[in-house]
């Protein structure tokens, strides 16, 4: 069994698209401590981008009164980005997660965000209730060497 303890950080932020690029920052700030690939750190960077514009284009429905909150663990070589809203949730997960599809068609979407998520991350865990918001988890095993300092 592993001693090492879980490291994590977690901050709130207003559903302002001026806080996506925010988000993306400081969670790669945590994560680098891990002294990651610029792949993986990019991966990274690009999953809490879609998570967090979809809480604010879908969750939200562009509203800047809402709330995301994320939390990043560390536990090892594992990441644990978890992004979540209190917005409108989704009506069906699964139809969501399929490629090309958006709810939003009008503003373009390209329907890619869940995927996107899957293919960058080895875990994506999508929990919605219409009304009360959804949650993102996403987990990443990094490929790195070194531990984190102070674990």
């Amino acid at each position: 069994m592993s001693t090492i303890h879980t490291n994590f950080m977690e901050t709130r932020f207003a559903s302002r698209s001026e806080n996506e690029s925010f988000a993306r920052v400081a969670v790669a700030s945590f994560v680098s401590q891990l002294d990651p690939t610029m792949e993986e750190l990019t991966d990274i960077k690009t999953v809490v981008s879609e998570a967090v514009t979809n809480a604010i284009i879908h969750g939200y429905e562009e509203r800047t009164d809402g709330e995301i909150t994320i939390r990043t663990e560390i536990d090892g070589n594992r990441i644990s980005i978890q992004i979540e809203d209190q917005g409108v949730g989704i009506a069906d997960v699964d139809r969501a997660r399929q490629p090309l599809f958006t709810s939003k068609p009008e503003l373009e979407r390209s329907g890619m965000g869940f995927t996107i998520m899957e293919n960058f991350m080895d875990q994506v865990e999508v929990l919605s209730a219409e009304g009360k918001g959804t949650s993102v988890r996403m987990v990443k095993d990094l490929k790195t060497h070194r531990q984190a300092v102070g674990n």
